[in-house]
């Protein structure tokens, strides 16, 4: 999509739903969730959120985001069953219903980051066997693990905690069959991932996975899939030359946006926060729509007859 046409539909964005038909509203960072007593419909807004709010609205985010979760599901499903029924509109999902497991299944195939979790801070520090895994010595930043590995962590805790899967059975979140199982099909997903990605020009580096029980008591892989919300990627091209040369990966960066909040405001703390600058708004929808364009390999298609709520509503209206 040409950057023009982002500008002139900058208002053109979902913010929010109030169905009544739906079942119980829950509302999240970027979903509004519908719970029936049979199934659930989550909603993809086009809220941008960070430092615990919603910091702006981008054009098509949400329509990217289930669009690219709905590619991944249906190129996994011979992997794990998903909780996928129907998709009525582009930025709804319509999923059965399932009893979420506590944990969220991270997998890592480099070794990188930043933050207090990240497996470069722990290793920067010296840390080398994490449970089920042990780190050669002599790792750079950035660099491609021999294999992926799995680093799971607490879900429903205020702070997420970072686990072996040993600690998981320990502290009785799950058995140690079900461990297991969530680790291989985890791997195996992520490796099907970075396949496929890289096959599209980009690196798929690290991401989560959740993962729920439905009524039958069959595992099924939830909430969203290698989206560019839960999954971080590279660009495969120029991945090698900056490696060697000790240059940071070429990346899909939103914190642009967030550092702009910080520079003009305090995001914490002030009641009102000013309006992110158009042209930010308009390089972050471009940026969503060009890394759905790179891994579905298909031109995104919006219909513009319709506002976002209209076209939804419309679309929603036979649901019970």
């Amino acid at each position: 999509m040409k950057i023009e046409l982002i500008k002139q539909h900058v208002n053109f964005v979902l913010k929010g739903t109030d169905f009544k038909n739906l079942g119980e509203k829950k509302i999240g960072k970027v979903r509004d969730v519908y719970t029936a007593p049979d199934k659930i419909t989550l909603i993809s807004t086009d809220r941008h959120s960070s430092f615990d709010r919603v910091i702006a609205h981008i054009p098509f985010k949400g329509e990217v985001l289930n669009q690219i979760s709905l590619f991944w599901f249906e190129n996994t499903k011979d992997i794990v069953p998903n909780h996928v029924i129907s998709c009525p509109d582009p930025c709804v999902l319509v999923a059965k219903k399932c009893k979420p497991l506590p944990i969220e299944a991270i997998v890592r195939g480099y070794i990188t980051g930043v933050t207090g979790t990240s497996l470069w801070t722990h290793y920067k520090a010296g840390k080398r066997d994490f449970g089920n895994f042990v780190l050669p010595e002599g790792l750079k930043k950035n660099q491609k693990l021999d294999n992926p590995v799995f680093t799971p962590s607490t879900k429903f805790e205020e702070h997420d905690r970072t686990l072996s899967p040993q600690e998981i059975v320990t502290e009785g979140l799950m058995t140690k069959k079900m461990t297991d199982e969530v680790e291989r099909i985890a791997i195996a997903l992520f490796k099907r991932g970075e396949e496929i990605a890289l096959k599209h020009g980009l690196i798929l580096v690290d991401t989560k996975y959740e993962f729920g029980i439905d009524e039958e008591g069959k595992l099924l892989l939830i909430d969203e899939i290698h989206t560019p919300d839960s999954s971080r990627y590279w660009k495969a091209g120029s991945y090698e030359e900056r490696f060697n040369e000790g240059e940071e990966p070429e990346y899909f960066d939103k914190e642009f946006l967030r550092m702009w909040f910080k520079d003009n405001c305090d995001p914490y703390k002030d009641a009102v926060l000013p309006e992110a600058p158009q042209e930010l708004v308009v390089e972050l929808s471009r940026r969503y729509i060009e890394i759905y364009e790179m891994l579905t390999n298909k031109l995104f298609d919006h219909d513009f007859s319709q506002t976002p709520l209209e076209r939804v509503t419309k679309n929603l209206s036979g649901l019970k």
